[in-house]
């Protein structure tokens, strides 16, 4: 007998369950997915699908390896890693779809839903947005539903597996709850998952030529939410320090590394009223914190001033972070200056922008102070004609001489680098401030978001007996980008983001109302820490909570949420009780005195009884007939009342 060599078509009703589940669960995953990979996970399915449909042959042991070796190696020059969410996730994809090319059995489609819920949870290690939790659920849901619809019988119905699906969950939810909310949260977690060092990342970068921050200026990304204690600081004192830049290559800017410098808050003389707030910053996998200009308080652990008044932290930001802060908008830094500092602020190369430089000395030589020349550079930007524009011309190789006498156009950083140039060309020490300007408030949840497209620079100058402080060449080009924010042109541009070419007050309400639940989510869900926790359970009543404490309670709990639990589930499973013919039968056999065998029939029983008692032979035939009239016999009146009546005597009789 030949063997045979094709499938026998026995998968075609549970083949689509696992393949629409593995979609279900790999769609997340999609965007971060290479393209080839993605390409793989479609070919597979729809290979393994023509097979099962047209009975072919399954792809050979030797296939099978050599495309899991090359998929091993594609994720490995993809990622440059195979650790991490991104050549994790990867693996896990591909690998499923090579699945899929050996699956022989139901089993082996076992296998894959398992896969899945994998891919569904993993999709959470990169993302907690607020859709997170539906789509966790119906993955859940739907893949429990395959699990079972494929494990019955093929006369049970979809919608009876999808009941028992919801159900499960619905008795898993509380015990989810509860560990949740009582399980001891530590600030530092037990592990990290390795997070993709290849994928963009929003955020400032250490160092700024003409056209770096161009990209952020066009995104409306959040970059971090604000809630002020009071009243929120007039727009032109919205500037959220970042990092500083004083090196200078002739092209790009750049700062020092994050390091602690203990004179730091020396320097800084605090004065006016100060504002109290909170920041929840997203991830920027950078030693960054933002603030509002300067600093005074923090409460973000590891976070230190640097040497130009910065705030930095030991570690990266690779997750969002909540912290509380004080800043005053009202200050004076740095009054003096090293001489060693001095040189370093005014520092630049010996050759390139010459026009700049002779420029900024003949202009200095007629202001006759500092504080003129630096007002008529000022003016220059003002009265000229220069443009603030996110899309500049190309500039050649001396960038500040193009930008300030040929092209004219630029955003934020084009003016920032031109005049830092000026000022040290001048002999004023000059630097660059990288930040966030401006921001918008979103009177749904009365707090302030901070855009990407907020991403800004600007300068400070040094000068005898004042020190350092701010200098904003942008404004003096464009003011309504810091009286508004660039943010604040997102209503203009709303209608464009939809597909409309007009702004809709609609969308633009709808975009502030998902904002707003987002930071709800973030505060009351992904926030949820240590101090949250801590604060949740004094509000519960529980004083000075500590680890011991919320184990115990979450003990008890999860002992009493199991047993009602088990309740339910037994109260459902519960057997039937015997009817009434059956309790009159019982009633009888225990008047007879011989107890009927482990599923012995009534006839059966009633044959025993006349060999094992004679006296009672007729009894027990005349009372198992009405037995089995009343039980199985068809519907009457009679059946029950004349049973009654013959095991009534029967007793009486014994």
């Amino acid at each position: 007998m030949s063997k045979r060599t094709g499938t026998d078509g026995s998968l075609l009703t549970s083949l689509p369950w696992t393949l629409a589940a593995l979609t279900f669960a790999v769609v997340p995953h999609l965007q971060f997915l290479p393209f080839w990979a993605t390409g793989t996970f479609i070919v597979c399915a729809g290979w393994r699908w023509q097979v099962e449909r047209k009975r072919w042959r399954l792809p050979p042991a030797w296939i099978r390896i050599l495309l899991a070796l090359t998929c091993f190696v594609g994720v490995l020059l993809s990622y440059e890693s195979v650790s991490g969410v991104g050549p994790g996730s990867a693996l896990l994809a591909v690998m499923a779809a090579l699945k899929l090319l050996e699956t022989r059995q139901r089993r082996d489609q076992f296998v894959l839903l398992f896969i899945s819920i994998f891919l569904i949870m993993s999709s959470l290690l990169r993302e907690q947005y607020m859709w997170s939790l539906p789509f966790l659920i119906a993955g859940v849901l739907f893949t429990m539903t395959a699990w079972l619809h494929m494990s019955v019988s093929r006369q049970a119905s979809i919608g009876g597996s999808f009941k028992s699906a919801a159900r499960l969950v619905a008795y898993a939810a509380p015990l989810m709850i509860a560990m949740w909310i009582f399980f001891p949260r530590i600030a530092t977690p037990f592990w990290a998952v390795p997070i993709d060092s290849g994928s963009a990342t929003s955020g400032l970068s250490d160092r700024m030529s003409p056209g770096d921050i161009s990209s952020l200026s066009l995104s409306n990304a959040v970059a971090f939410r604000v809630n002020f204690d009071g009243t929120p600081p007039p727009p032109h004192q919205r500037y959220w320090r970042g990092l500083v830049l004083y090196n200078y290559n002739g092209r790009t800017w750049t700062g020092g590394g994050p390091s602690i410098d203990p004179l730091a808050r020396s320097e800084v003389e605090y004065a006016g009223e100060p504002v109290s707030y909170q920041v929840t910053m997203e991830p920027t996998r950078q030693h960054w914190v933002f603030a509002l200009d300067v600093p005074s308080e923090w409460s973000l652990d590891r976070t230190f001033m640097a040497s130009q008044q910065q705030l930095a932290r030991m570690q990266p930001l690779d997750q969002r972070t909540t912290y509380s802060a004080v800043s005053y908008t009202d200050f004076r830094l740095g009054r003096q200056l090293s001489s060693f500092r001095r040189i370093s602020y005014t520092r630049l190369p010996e050759t390139g922008n010459e026009r700049s430089k002779a420029f900024a000395r003949e202009l200095r030589a007629k202001a006759g102070s500092d504080e003129v020349f630096i007002n008529q550079v000022l003016q220059k930007f003002n009265r000229e004609e220069f443009y603030y524009t996110l899309e500049p011309p190309a500039l050649g190789e001396s960038p500040v001489d193009s930008f300030l006498f040929e092209t004219r156009r630029g955003f934020c950083e084009h003016y920032a680098s031109a005049f830092a140039v000026l000022m040290r060309a001048a002999g004023i020490p000059s630097r660059v401030v990288l930040g966030y300007q401006g921001g918008e408030i979103n009177p749904l949840g009365q707090y302030m978001i901070v855009r990407q497209a907020d991403a800004h620079a600007w300068n400070e100058v040094w000068l005898p007996g004042r020190g350092w402080y701010r200098v904003d060449p942008t404004a003096a080009v464009a003011p309504e980008r810091i009286d508004a924010g660039r943010s604040g042109a997102m209503f203009d541009g709303i209608g464009a983001d939809w597909g409309l070419s007009a702004p809709s007050e609609f969308l633009y309400q709808l975009t502030l109302t998902w904002d707003a639940l987002n930071a709800k989510w973030n505060e009351w869900i992904l926030a949820y820490g240590p101090d949250n926790q801590s604060r949740f359970m004094e509000w519960l009543g529980m004083q000075d909570p500590d680890w011991q404490k919320m184990m115990l309670t979450l003990v008890v709990i999860l002992a009493i949420l199991i047993g009602l639990i088990s309740a339910l589930l037994i109260m459902r499973y519960r057997p039937p009780p015997k009817d009434h013919a059956a309790r009159l039968y019982s009633k009888f056999t225990a008047a007879a005195g011989v107890d009927p065998g482990m599923g012995e029939t009534p006839l059966t029983y009633s044959k025993r009884l006349g060999e094992e008692r004679a006296t009672l032979r007729e009894s027990a035939q005349h009372i198992t007939d009405l037995y089995l009239q009343a039980r199985y016999g068809p519907p009457g009146v009679i059946g029950i009342p004349a049973l009654q009546t013959a095991v009534d005597e029967f007793s009486r009789n014994r």
